[in-house]
């Protein structure tokens, strides 16, 4: 696949500044995102870098990348999840989808404890005395960009 986003030090994933997503609350009115799914084993995805080399050619080619990326995953079960890839305009070939929604966000480093992660977000919507309706990941980076950077910067976002 030729290089997303050319201006960034990677030619891949811009490097995340997590100020602007950490502990806000953010709103989507009819967001529009290509819809995929990814296989799973206990979370741990299977063909994730299949499906997003997929959508990200399409997307591509289609003229549709967002100016700031935007992929959010939501794990369904322990056996599969959809993934949600931000775009400018309808992609031929893909599924698309909109959302739309208030959310909470906490921004997260490395992948670690996901699971008290989850906690400390039910926390944190708790303490807005909000109540959650549903829950997202927002991977920031691919893994190599990750490295390269020196951080592995995740966001949940938890739509009240």
């Amino acid at each position: 696949m030729d290089k997303l986003y050319e201006e960034s030090e990677t030619g891949c994933c811009p490097r995340f500044d997590p100020e602007p997503w950490d502990q806000k609350e953010v709103t989507f009115q009819d967001r529009l995102f290509v819809k995929d799914h990814v296989r799973s084993f206990l979370h741990i995805p299977l063909n994730f870098g299949k499906v997003m080399v997929r959508n990200m050619e399409r997307i591509k080619n289609g003229g549709a990348l967002a100016p700031e990326p935007l992929m959010l995953s939501d794990e369904k079960s322990l056996w599969s999840a959809d993934i949600y890839i931000a775009v400018t305009k309808d992609v031929p070939g893909a599924e698309m989808t909109r959302i739309s929604g208030t959310f909470l966000t906490k921004v997260f480093e490395a992948v670690q404890d996901v699971r008290s992660w989850v906690e400390e977000m039910k926390a944190h919507v708790k303490a807005k005395a909000r109540q959650m309706k549903k829950m997202y990941f927002f991977y920031t980076t691919c893994p190599k960009c990750a490295e390269f950077y020196g951080k592995n910067y995740v966001v949940i976002l938890a739509q009240v």
